[in-house]
């Protein structure tokens, strides 16, 4: 019993002078850890239960106080650094989301919107008419809405056929043909027309009952005249066989850059391949194109 009483004095003592060699930043600290503690236990719970404000409060003495005297706490170590790493975790303020913001939703459906009425369109062609809307979007984030609305942000072109060569190209090509009247005396007149294929107008260009090369020649000259006062121009001629169509009648077109187009024999709906270049013709003016 004395050896076990003298055991406990040399203890004591011991933690004794442990504790006055301690600094009084450490011992103000080690008592301010203790009071809290104190507090939490005052509270006379069925179990033990730290609030947020003491979670923070004792990682961040814990941060201060030296890992030797870590034994204080009412926790495990482990705990202190784990609240410790959350506080500082909450401690940023900054987005946590990385790369570029969204898209407004107008934007893109405005985006999807101009890709469905222009099938043909790529995502840089897209590009350059939402920049001049005044919408600055980048090439990459419009080809990402293309592919997300399910739309090719590339479409593929395909080979132009003859029907849609002729709807592009309406604007500057011409088709003409005779047509013949009868008059009470029996007496036939020959009329030479020419329709523009876009707005399908008509030039009545001259009636004759004797056409030949040199009037032919005459009223194609004519209509160069009227359509350039219109700032029209004729790069496609179609015509068909017919020995009234000479050849000072395709060279009025040829000398305005124009080309002459020759339609098969006795087949206005039908094309041919040329042995040339493999170049297949084109319709009629009556076919419909």
């Amino acid at each position: 019993m004395l050896s076990k009483l003298a055991y406990m004095m040399l203890c004591r003592s011991i933690q004794l002078l442990v504790l006055l060699a301690r600094g009084d930043a450490a011992k103000d600290l080690e008592i301010l850890v203790l009071r809290h503690q104190l507090t939490v236990l005052r509270r006379q719970t069925p179990r033990l239960r730290l609030e947020p404000a003491d979670r923070a409060l004792l990682a961040a003495v814990s941060r201060v106080l030296p890992r030797a005297r870590w034994s204080c706490f009412l926790v495990r170590p482990e705990t202190l650094l784990r609240w410790y790493r959350r506080l500082v975790a909450n401690a940023w303020t900054y987005s946590h989301r990385i790369g570029r913001p969204p898209l407004n939703p107008e934007v893109q459906q405005l985006i999807a919107r101009l890709a469905r009425e222009n099938p043909h369109w790529g995502y840089q062609r897209i590009k350059g008419e939402l920049q001049r809307l005044g919408v600055p979007v980048s090439a990459t984030a419009i080809r990402a809405t293309l592919r997300r609305h399910g739309l090719d942000p590339a479409p593929r072109r395909t080979a132009t056929t003859w029907r849609a060569f002729l709807r592009q190209q309406a604007a500057e090509i011409v088709a003409c043909d005779f047509f013949t009247v009868d008059t009470i005396w029996l007496r036939r007149l020959y009329v030479l027309f020419f329709i523009e294929l876009d707005t399908r107008r008509v030039h009545l260009a001259g009636v004759t009952a004797h056409p030949n090369g040199a009037w032919v020649a005459q009223q194609a000259r004519n209509l160069l005249l009227v359509l350039g006062e219109r700032s029209r121009q004729v790069r496609f001629v179609l015509r068909d066989r017919d020995a009234k169509f000479c050849r000072s009648f395709d060279a009025v077109f040829r000398a305005e850059g124009g080309e002459v187009l020759v339609t098969p024999v006795m087949s206005p709906r039908r094309t041919r391949t040329r042995s040339a270049g493999c170049r297949p013709s084109v319709p009629s003016a009556w076919t419909g194109c």
